[in-house]
């Protein structure tokens, strides 16, 4: 067992960095920043040059290549953890040769088998889990955690031959603005790496085109008994929208390569409500079309009810970024055959979602997502088996390796 990279997960994960939906600062919690001055502090302990932008947070570090090798290969993992459930004061629970039964969890729960089949693929092996009153921050903590095992690796081992590595620490990510001041130009990889995806084996370079929206409902509110006529009741023009919105394209009903509408908040009254939504899709012109119908209906309702009843504002968040890895598919093909040395069999899957690389790739850095090995991100279930954890740094180690004379 690499005991160094476990105690470092175990430290990490014990930091709170959760980030704030609608938040307008950036990063959306100074908290994050606490996670983040420690890891400029453990690069810059290396002997590893590395700057953390002050005013947002990012933390860059460049290993120096110690090869003829050109390529610069990056490697980038958030520090923040998603706001569905609680980070504070993460309580780690480490159940060693898991024998395949429920791991009991505090105030009642457990990690079931019957409930997350995934389990049973895990028997032997050490699960880290929260203790069910938090999240665990596997996600994105354990890319930390490997990517920084990497770095001591490196930095302790010059024999190790690399080429020019590349590595960011980057806030946000949860709440879809983690690039949003990411400095591309001056990181200066040619191609890199989001460690932040899920089981063994994953890896990812297709993900979900997105957008939001916001709801807003004016309605009219009169005393019921007088209401005849009058009364606008906007929770139920909110509900009316909903009901509009094609029942199989739920996020409860959809899998694979399936787009979705998912009511993510609401909350009003008969004067006024307020929703917000997300839109999904990995097939760009069905994406356009989601955000399409989504105006018709709101127009719909507004002919309905009257100009201005019901507002939606739209706005993109990410796109595909398949289209800009293509051109570069030595990533995938070198990610493939890096795990092929490590036993892994590759699992090439759709992101259902995003990653922060989706939009770095936009932004001219290629950037597929490797696996970490967690499992049940974001919620009290969340679990990680470390052997996997462990697996996933020896895929970037090959990486580096394959990289090296590029």
């Amino acid at each position: 067992m690499n005991q160094k990279l476990l105690e470092r997960f175990l430290r990490y994960v014990t930091i709170d960095t959760q980030s704030v939906p609608d938040e307008e600062r950036f990063p959306s919690s100074e908290k994050q920043k606490d996670l983040l001055g420690l890891l400029r502090s453990e690069l810059s302990g290396l002997g590893l040059p590395c700057r953390m932008d002050e005013k947002y947070g990012y933390v860059y570090c460049t290993i120096p290549s110690n090869t003829d090798g050109k390529y610069k290969l990056g490697f980038i993992a958030h520090v923040d953890t998603s706001s569905a459930v609680s980070g504070k004061d993460v309580k780690p629970v480490i159940t060693e040769n898991y024998g395949g039964g429920d791991i009991k969890l505090a105030e009642g729960r457990a990690l079931s088998p019957n409930e997350f089949c995934e389990l049973k693929e895990h028997v032997g092996k050490t699960i880290i889990s929260s203790d069910g009153t938090t999240l665990l921050g596997a996600d994105d903590k354990a890319g930390v955690a490997v990517i920084m095992q990497l770095a001591e690796t490196l930095a302790n081992n010059p024999e190790i031959k690399h080429g020019e590595i590349k590595i960011a620490f980057t806030p946000d990510e949860e709440v879809g603005r983690g690039t949003d001041f990411f400095d591309v130009k001056g990181f200066g990889a040619d191609g890199a790496y989001t460690i932040d995806g899920g089981g063994l084996g994953e890896l990812e370079y297709e993900n979900f085109n997105a957008a939001g929206v916001k709801v807003s409902v004016c309605g009219k509110s009169v005393h019921p008994g007088s209401a005849k006529g009058v009364m606008l009741n906007a929770n139920l023009i909110l509900m009316e929208l909903q009901n509009m919105l094609p029942v199989s394209q739920n996020p409860m009903y959809t899998e694979g390569y399936e787009g979705f509408f998912h009511l993510d908040s609401m909350r009003g009254e008969c004067d006024s409500a307020v929703a917000s939504y997300i839109i999904r899709d990995h097939d760009k012109t069905k994406f356009e079309q989601k955000k399409k119908l989504f105006a018709e209906i709101t127009g719909f309702l507004n002919r309905k009810y009257g100009k201005g009843v019901v507002t939606a504002e739209i706005s993109d968040s990410y796109y595909n970024m398949k289209e800009k890895i293509l051109p570069h598919m030595h990533l995938v093909e070198n990610a493939c055959a890096a795990m092929d040395k490590a036993g892994v069999t590759p699992k090439i899957v759709p992101i259902r979602g995003g990653t922060d690389g989706a939009r770095l790739s936009y932004e001219g850095l290629p950037c597929p997502n490797l696996f970490t090995g967690g499992y049940n991100f974001h919620g009290r279930y969340e679990y990680i088996p470390f052997e996997d954890m462990e697996k996933s740094l020896e895929v970037v180690l090959n990486l580096v390796d394959i990289y090296k004379d590029r």
